[in-house]
């Protein structure tokens, strides 16, 4: 008995919490301490999303393996959120873990609770992100940029915030002047980082989508990228020369091309295999071609 009145007063206590919180807009106002600086369980509808949360992309997968870790453990580490006026929150960090709850229908969650303006929301929610470890390169970059752009901070301000070496937060930026493909590139894991850094220094954009091709065709290593940039830099890449196309080809292609009532396109290998593609201009012209094969 003694026990359920406990968990009762427990209740009441939360909810007068909770209720005393909606006029507390800094830390100096009544009962701020109360509220600031502590872990409540906060109702999920009550949370907004940061909108200046750095990360764009969430795994499905790794947010399911979440919520049934959730399921099973509760979450162990609680969010971070910042006062908002009235009773409501906005997140700080923590976004996995709210999403992983809304997931499994949980309909509060543990946070602590912080008191901070816009500026400083971004520079947390940005600063808190850059330590994760499963960021990708242009994740860490952009994040790197914000802070520069909209905080205002030098590079060497930004190293210190982050705990980065001068030169590796320069070696993150520089990475924005890549082509975009190549940014995308880095995003979906077919290049590395150490590939987009060894590509920095070509200037040509058609030069750079050239190398990252043969990168991902030829399964570069970036000491060999690096080899490449080099070559190219000096002028001593060659350029691969044209293979020969065989008489029987080139006497059939035009044959084919009439026969289709469009300009065909034949490639060939060097072990005599090849393919055949024939265009064509809309459903009518596709069911045209079809017909002629029947």
């Amino acid at each position: 008995m003694a026990k359920a009145t406990k968990k009762q007063a427990l209740g009441r206590g939360l909810s007068a919490l909770l209720k005393e919180s909606t006029n507390i807009n800094s830390a100096k106002d009544k009962n701020a301490d109360k509220v600031v600086g502590n872990i409540i369980e906060i109702e999920l509808d009550l949370i907004d999303v940061n909108p200046y949360q750095p990360r764009t992309y969430f795994d499905e997968d790794a947010l399911r393996e979440l919520a049934s870790s959730i399921k099973e453990l509760g979450v162990i580490q609680p969010i971070t959120v910042r006062k908002l006026e009235g009773n409501q929150f906005q997140l700080v960090s923590g976004e996995r873990r709210f999403r992983a709850s809304k997931l499994i229908g949980n309909k509060t969650i543990p946070a602590y609770i912080r008191i901070a303006n816009d500026q400083e929301m971004l520079e947390m929610a940005l600063v808190e992100n850059i330590q994760r470890k499963n960021l990708d390169p242009i994740e860490v970059a952009l994040s790197y940029q914000r802070l520069i752009d909209e905080i205002q901070l030098t590079q060497e301000e930004l190293s210190t915030r982050v705990g980065k070496k001068r030169s590796t937060v320069t070696n993150y930026l520089r990475l924005l002047k890549l082509d975009p493909i190549l940014q995308t590139g880095m995003r979906d894991g077919f290049i590395s980082m150490g590939h987009g850094r060894a590509m920095i220094n070509v200037d040509n954009t058609e030069d750079q989508l050239a190398i990252y091709e043969r990168i991902l065709r030829e399964k570069l290593s970036v000491r060999q990228t690096e080899d490449l940039v080099k070559s190219l830099k000096s002028g001593t890449v060659t350029k691969p020369k044209k293979k020969a196309v065989p008489a029987y080809i080139k006497s059939g292609t035009k044959d084919i091309s009439d026969f289709f009532g469009h300009g065909v396109t034949i490639s060939v290998s060097s072990n005599g295999k090849g393919k055949i593609s024939i265009p064509f201009d809309s459903e009518e012209d596709f069911n045209r071609i079809k017909n002629l094969l029947k």
